[in-house]
């Protein structure tokens, strides 16, 4: 089972956030047992924003046994075309490509995501297995 990570679920650790850190810790842990986890290369530089160096960054997804998987064209393309549905059906521009890219990334390279931004991604990915460790 291959996971991906969104970046609310990285940062709830690395922040941490009280409300939310020991939920995503243990999904993280669990699904590591299950299988590897991976990010894109947008959840790394919305990670790396936090770290005063690279190599701090490297050192922390290497802890935590996350390796980066950068989007393919297949999931490029995946993303514009539910981002263009999304628009032309009234969606709003709170929304940025962004999001659509990690549900992208991972509907085409893992098994499941983990986010805890689990609405928008069931209504705009719904074959994609979400798990939110803050309804666990």
């Amino acid at each position: 089972m291959i996971s991906a990570i969104d970046t609310n679920i990285l940062l709830d650790i690395l922040l941490p956030n009280k409300d939310f850190c020991d939920a995503s810790a243990e999904a993280l842990q669990e699904s590591a047992q299950e299988g590897s986890l991976v990010i894109c290369d947008i959840v790394y530089a919305e990670l790396a924003m936090h770290f005063e160096r690279q190599d701090e960054c490297e050192r922390f997804l290497a802890d935590a046994q996350i390796r980066l998987q950068s989007l393919s064209r297949e999931a490029l393309f995946l993303s514009s075309r539910i981002w263009r549905q999304y628009r032309m059906k009234g969606g709003k521009r709170t929304r940025v490509l962004a999001d659509f890219l990690v549900g992208a990334h991972a509907q085409m390279h893992a098994t499941r995501l983990l986010s805890r931004d689990r609405g928008f991604y069931r209504s705009l990915f719904p074959t994609l297995q979400i798990v939110d460790p803050s309804r666990s």
